[in-house]
């Protein structure tokens, strides 16, 4: 079946790169794009048109690290260092989700936020709960959001989230037999190094080979959190290879924050093909500090985005490319390095975590459409005529899902 979506498209189809079609055409057969065109092809001439006028048409963001659990507690605990609001506020919050009836209430309400706001594919942290956990994958899978969700693993150091080793163990190997999702699929989820003993990551680290399973976790957020990552494994010189030694340190991993991965650590990941999440509002919120996309980026690091929630205050996308837009500034204004411009971080936001999931920069020919129609009606009237370009850097300052007018996912229509 032929789709033929009309409006002005604009997309990154490589890293800083801004291309924009005015009123063109972005066809689908069978919900994959066959192209972008300024003018329709004949050999779709009769095929039916969905004008969206004037309105913007972009790719959908992509949120590689947020924990499902902690949506009810957005905006709190923000005056507290990390391993403190973890005990005051984290580990309680997720303990409620032993109740299904309660996951079940918030995990709808976050799936359609998060299609509201145009996220249409992520990598989340559920809690330890299965059930809870199969739940969540149920939900995101129901509002057509796509990606990866993972059981958490926490034996130690976890106030009354933990678990023990033995009940981590088998219920994961309980969730994986769940996982029985079309768009939304399992990626091993050890919380971090802190809160997972040695025989935990060891199992996690066989069950990523045997499976060919992906992983997700926390590295280098905090100045304290590395020192008490060397207090707890003396044996490995840097935060890095606590997870390497297990198995967990692979082509894919995705790593959480690393403020401060340092040179070495930085190579390591490059080397081995692991992602670098950064969670420009998380960090911060919790003062952890910024990580330097930038140098991240020309040592050849892949990097993607994400809300980090609750640690970050907003699930929109929009705001969080904003905000990492604004963080890079303020380092840029300390070092002098260059900061992030506004396709950059659109292009971290949406075309990276496209290209994590196998999908294509921008809207590339041979890939599932993932898109977002912004209605710029509410806007401020400009006191000009704006560029096509101009008109998608004020959509990323000022969307958020009142101005999302469409969702596609997977070339489905969600919104």
């Amino acid at each position: 079946m032929v789709t033929i979506l009309r409006g002005n498209i604009i997309h990154t189809p490589s890293f800083g790169k801004l291309e924009t079609v005015p009123h063109g055409y972005l066809v689908l057969e069978d919900g994959v794009v066959a192209g972008l065109f300024e003018q329709l092809p004949d050999r779709y001439a009769a095929c039916p048109v969905e004008d969206f006028g004037e309105k913007l048409i972009l790719p959908s963001f992509a949120d590689l690290h947020l924990h499902a659990p902690q949506y009810p507690m957005l905006g709190m605990g923000m005056d507290l260092p990390l391993l403190e609001w973890l005990n005051a506020y984290t580990f309680k919050t997720e303990a409620r989700f032993a109740d299904t009836d309660y996951a079940r209430r918030v995990y709808r309400s976050l799936a359609a936020e998060l299609i509201a706001g145009g996220t249409t594919r992520v990598s989340m942290f559920s809690s330890r709960h299965t059930d809870a956990t199969l739940i969540l994958m149920e939900e995101l899978e129901r509002a057509g959001v796509t990606g990866y969700v993972g059981k958490v693993n926490m034996d130690r150091n976890s106030g009354v989230a933990q678990e023990t080793t033995e009940e981590s163990i088998r219920e994961t190997l309980r969730w994986l037999e769940g996982c029985r999702f079309e768009h939304v699929k399992p990626i091993l989820t050890p919380r971090f190094t802190p809160s997972c003993s040695d025989a935990l990551m060891a199992e996690l680290g066989r069950l990523a080979a045997e499976r060919d399973l992906p992983v997700q976790s926390h590295l280098s957020e905090t100045t304290g959190e590395v020192a008490w990552v060397k207090e707890l494994h003396p044996e490995c010189g840097q935060y890095w290879e606590t997870y390497a030694q297990y198995g967990l340190w692979k082509p894919g991993t995705l790593m959480a924050h690393c403020v401060y991965s340092d040179e070495r650590e930085r190579s390591a990941m490059a080397e081995a093909g692991v992602w670098a999440i950064h969670c420009a509002a998380s960090n911060v919120n919790i003062c952890s500090g910024a990580a330097p996309v930038r140098r991240m980026l020309e040592e050849g690091l892949s990097v993607a985005l994400g809300s980090d929630i609750a640690g970050g205050d907003q699930l929109a996308m929009s705001q969080v490319v904003v905000t990492s837009i604004q963080t890079s500034k303020n380092m840029a204004m300390e070092t002098g390095e260059p900061f992030l411009t506004v396709p950059e971080a659109f292009y971290l936001g949406t075309a990276a975590g496209s290209r994590y999931f196998g999908g294509g920069e921008g809207f590339a020919p041979g890939h599932p459409l993932h898109a977002m129609v912004v209605d710029e009606s509410a806007f401020p009237e400009p006191a000009r005529e704006l560029t096509l370009a101009e008109r998608f850097e004020r959509a990323v300052y000022l969307m958020d899902k009142s101005s999302i007018a469409a969702v596609y996912s997977e070339g489905r229509r969600v919104k």
